[in-house]
């Protein structure tokens, strides 16, 4: 592809489609800038007027200028990058880029406004695997914060606000008391579903409407019309019930701010403190207001959102997010448990599908069976404290049942299998794919030890609990099930937690158990993913190489690594990497807990920011020398 900034207007620009699977053309655009930097943009359709670039390539250099860019080229390699007029390239792709040998590529501007390139894996020669698309990279990063401006109607469309999700592609909900303008394209706004007479000193406005807190929502560039510094929250509440033209108000940095319609740009931001206050119409039925109405009068919503019974002022949108099910729910959506897709520690998983009137979702539900211990907190306080937990490398929960004997939780569903059926298969697969899956994972761990409210150790680290997604992205599913720990607050475990092989040393002596015994269980799947075997092989023909990590020292020691990675021509091509990452599984799977990095360290390590020391023997008083 190779696409210029000389080109006229059908050229010159790339349209996305409007909705998945609707190729009408939609509102973003990818376009050149006279001043030669490539751009998106939203456009006021049906027209082409363009409103204010959320990504640009920093390409510009004045109206003809030597530096200014004027051509972008997708190349053999699968490389995007723009060239200036003095012939200087700008890649645009950073990092490493699937190689075009094993490789399919397409950049596309998807229909959610997100430039991205993916790769699919071609056939291998027994023509057994077939993968599909995934991304490789993807601009801008968060368009939720990089749509700003006063004008268009952002990411989502007016009335809504916009999460960005693990893909770092904009998730779209509606406000309460809103429902979507058209069912079947959630990025095509909301409107209101009741509106109610507002009479400036009439009746008690309290009778008329309620307030719905949405903690963290922002809608930082529009539709304000009045400000004033507070003495109290409830002061703010209170002035949005009486003024008529207040719809949403805002509470950021000790200001109260009052929004009228139509609210554009949207969104939420979990690191900022703050609150939108929503005024909504009291329904007819008061016991019941949900989050995003079906529209059929008379039918159960079966949308997967919460349905909120007496709405409370500490609602939070993270919580709507997450949906109580029946048992007869979830008995249904998995055809009575007939589809399973495996055994844990915790309980079985089955495949189900999650129907509303436009929209269809996979899903796996896990039975749990051994995760309620006497003393343990309550269920669903547990199943919300889980569903708060978002990141990039985490299977996210959905909802949950907690009805009489039956506890279930409803997972996202994960098409690609486990990292175990990926990693321990005859074909090796591409050493740079799985470099990018131990780090994906390495993130998730930082995000459950440090970057949590509240932090969780996972305790059963293992490449049967790392989940694939479309794109192949490492999802850490199971966090939270074991106990959740408050803070820096350690514990005594008796009964061991996790799965031969994984288990770091201090579970058999009664120690302290710290986030550092899922450091020792991914420095053990570390090691797996660089040698593609598991650590345990019993069926060896050298009984010193059953356990890999009995060996892998002395393999590092003596220089011997390139044993670790033979038939593996991708790894032996980059043996300086496999040392390094040896040495950090090394690190990782130290006896002595207080030698092991923490997993923001690893990440560092792996990433290249922090450098690696010559790790010591991790069993000190073995006999290996």
């Amino acid at each position: 592809m190779i696409y210029s900034a000389k080109q006229k207007t059908h050229g010159a620009k790339l349209y996305s489609r409007q909705t998945d699977y609707n190729y009408s053309k939609g509102r973003f655009q990818l376009r050149f800038l006279p001043t030669g930097d490539l751009v998106l943009n939203t456009i006021a359709l049906p027209t082409d007027f363009a409103y204010g670039n959320y990504y640009h390539s920093n390409t510009s250099d004045g109206l003809n200028g030597m530096n200014s860019g004027y051509k972008v080229v997708f190349n053999e390699s699968g490389y995007l990058y723009v060239i200036r007029r003095n012939g200087n390239e700008v890649n645009l792709t950073f990092g490493n880029i699937a190689s075009t040998g094993d490789f399919y590529h397409r950049a596309t501007l998807d229909f959610d406004g997100i430039f991205t390139l993916y790769a699919h894996p071609k056939a291998p020669r027994n023509g057994t695997w077939v993968q599909p698309w995934f991304s490789v990279w993807y601009e801008p990063k968060d368009i939720c914060a990089d749509m700003t401006g006063d004008e268009g109607e952002g990411a989502c469309g007016y009335n809504s606000i916009c999460i960005l999700d693990s893909f770092g592609r904009p998730t779209c909900e509606c406000l309460p008391g809103f429902s979507l303008e058209d069912p079947n394209n959630k990025l095509s706004g909301c409107k209101q579903d009741k509106v109610r007479k507002c009479e400036p000193g009439g009746s008690n406005p309290k009778q008329l409407f309620e307030i719905h807190e949405l903690p963290n929502t922002f809608w930082p560039f529009s539709s304000n019309y009045e400000r004033f510094p507070l003495s109290s929250e409830d002061e703010c509440s209170r002035s949005c019930f009486t003024d008529c033209n207040c719809v949403v108000a805002t509470i950021r940095d000790g200001t109260c701010w009052k929004k009228k319609l139509p609210l554009s740009k949207g969104r939420l931001e979990r690191n900022t403190y703050g609150k939108a206050l929503v005024k909504v119409p009291k329904s007819d039925d008061s016991s019941e207001f949900p989050l995003s109405p079906n529209k059929d009068e008379g039918k159960k919503d079966q949308t997967p959102i919460l349905k909120k019974q007496k709405p409370t002022r500490e609602s939070s949108l993270l919580e709507t997010n997450i949906r109580s099910f029946t048992y007869k729910d979830l008995r249904d959506a998995t055809d009575d448990f007939r589809e399973e897709l495996g055994r844990g520690a915790f309980g079985t998983v089955y495949k189900g599908v999650i129907s509303s009137s436009s929209s269809r979702r996979e899903v796996a539900v896990k039975k749990l069976d051994k995760l309620i211990q006497e003393g343990e907190k309550e269920f669903t306080t547990e199943a919300i404290a889980i569903a708060k937990t978002h990141h990039k490398n985490l299977v996210r929960l959905l909802g949950f049942c907690d009805e009489g004997p039956h506890r279930l939780l409803v997972y996202e569903y994960m098409s690609n299998g486990t990292l175990a059926s990926f990693v321990f298969r005859i074909s090796k697969p591409d050493w740079n794919i799985r470099i990018q899956m131990a780090v994906g994972i390495a993130r998730g761990l930082m995000y459950l030890h440090e970057e949590c409210s509240t932090q969780i150790i996972h305790c059963d680290i293992k490449p049967q609990n790392i989940l694939l997604d479309d794109s192949f992205t490492t999802r850490i599913s199971d966090f939270g099930l074991a106990k959740l720990l408050m803070g820096d607050e350690t514990r005594t475990q008796t009964a061991i937690r996790g799965t031969k092989g994984y288990v770091a040393p201090e579970w058999f002596r009664s120690k302290h158990i710290t986030a550092k015994v899922d450091v020792y269980s991914y420095g053990v799947m570390l090691l797996e993913i660089i040698c593609c075997r598991k650590n345990v092989e019993l069926e060896r023909e050298n009984e010193e190489d059953i356990i890999l990590t009995d060996v892998v020292y002395d393999y590092y020691k003596h220089r011997r690594l390139a044993i670790l990675v033979e038939n593996d021509e991708e790894a032996r091509n980059d043996m300086k990497r496999v040392e390094r990452i040896v040495m950090v599984a090394i690190w990782c799977i130290q006896e002595d807990p207080s030698l092991r990095p923490t997993m923001k360290t690893v990440l560092q390590m792996l990433e290249g920011v922090v450098e690696v020391s010559v790790p010591p023997s991790p069993y000190p008083f073995s006999s290996i020398c």
